[in-house]
């Protein structure tokens, strides 16, 4: 089926939720271009949330997608916290910080019953997941308004478990997207392929739409990916750098630049497997640590003391700047004008 058709929109293309790097803002102006906009929840508390989404409905009357993690919330562990904080002592020592005095800023919550009460009182069309699905009784509280329900795979196994686990549209997440992968029945990141291998084995193996995201950024990937049987794309990196975007300055800046020719998985930033353009943090202790990392997402409360004083100083060192493998097109721009150049406009 037709991604359009199936949700009410104008344009096959999901506005990919970017959480840190984008409010309603972002999302209303997709959403008011024809394509679906997403609001990003993982990061938000309940009172925020409940404010953005009041943005968004005052805002349209077009259909919106509200995305939430479905990760498990980790037990700290003091060695792991302890064995992180003495490898990145040499950072706070070079730029004179004391990590125990700057806020870590929010976390990263899974999908909650309290959460699914404010999202009730708004009952958005259209609610997405990354890290599988929420429990069977939270994701039948989101389907009893309606609600179409998105996830995104990294694998054909993964594709299959979420068609018979109740999700209405399929996100084939290939290896060259920004961000967070999508995994989530294995961390075994070698089963994981590019875009335009995993799409049509996708395709051909589950019935319901599936919707290509990695890689994607101007009208000829567009047209590739419909080409190969999707019926919709999803993009993130070309919307980094939209007017509407909250992305920071020194990541606009290397998106634009050659460096973003260079990404690499990391799970330094939050302890998860992310895709971002590589920096000092990642050259030095390697993009992939080891068992000193904590688990997602505690490793990030550790890093932001460094980021916050790097960004005050004009430097990404200690940033995630997140990005798929194909930031060729992104350009200062309005929102509205990035989603038509992806159909020609």
């Amino acid at each position: 089926m037709n991604l359009s058709a199936c949700l009410g929109i104008e344009l096959p293309i999901i506005q990919a939720p970017m959480a840190g790097s984008q409010g309603s803002l972002l999302a209303l102006a997709v959403a008011q271009a024809g394509g679906l906009g997403s609001l990003p929840a993982a990061m938000l508390s309940l009172p925020d949330l409940r404010a953005e989404l009041g943005r968004i409905k005052a805002g349209t009357d077009r259909p919106y997608n509200v995305n939430f993690f479905c990760h498990d919330t980790p037990t700290p562990d003091a060695r792991r916290q302890s064995a992180w904080q003495s490898a990145l002592a040499p950072f706070y020592q070079e730029l004179a910080v004391d990590p125990a005095g700057v806020s870590a800023g929010p976390g990263r919550l899974p999908f909650s019953a309290e959460a699914a009460d404010v999202l009730e009182e708004f009952k958005p069309p259209v609610v997405s997941f990354h890290f599988g699905l929420p429990s069977a009784a939270l994701l039948a509280r989101v389907k009893q308004w309606g609600a179409k329900v998105l996830s995104s795979a990294t694998t054909v196994d993964e594709a299959r478990w979420l068609e018979a686990h109740g999700a209405d549209i399929v996100i084939a997440q290939g290896l060259e997207a920004g961000g967070h992968r999508g995994h989530f029945l294995s961390h075994d990141l070698s089963l994981q392929m590019g875009t335009f291998a995993l799409l049509p084995q996708v395709v051909g193996a589950v019935k319901v739409p599936v919707v290509a995201s990695g890689g994607i950024a101007d009208a000829q990937g567009v047209a590739a990916a419909l080409a190969l049987g999707a019926s919709g794309v999803q993009l993130g990196t070309v919307y980094l750098t939209a007017h509407e975007a909250t992305t920071s300055r020194v990541h606009r800046a290397a998106l634009q630049s050659e460096a973003a020719r260079h990404t690499a998985l990391t799970n330094l930033f939050s302890g998860r497997p992310a895709r971002g353009i590589v920096n000092r943090l990642m050259t030095s202790l390697g993009p992939m640590g080891g068992q000193e990392v904590p688990e997602f997402p505690l490793a990030t409360a550790a890093i932001a003391p460094l980021r916050a004083k790097a960004e005050s100083l004009g430097r990404g060192d200690f940033s995630p700047l997140w990005s798929g493998q194909n930031a060729s097109a992104c350009r200062e721009a309005s929102a509205a004008d990035i989603t038509r150049a992806l159909f020609g406009l």
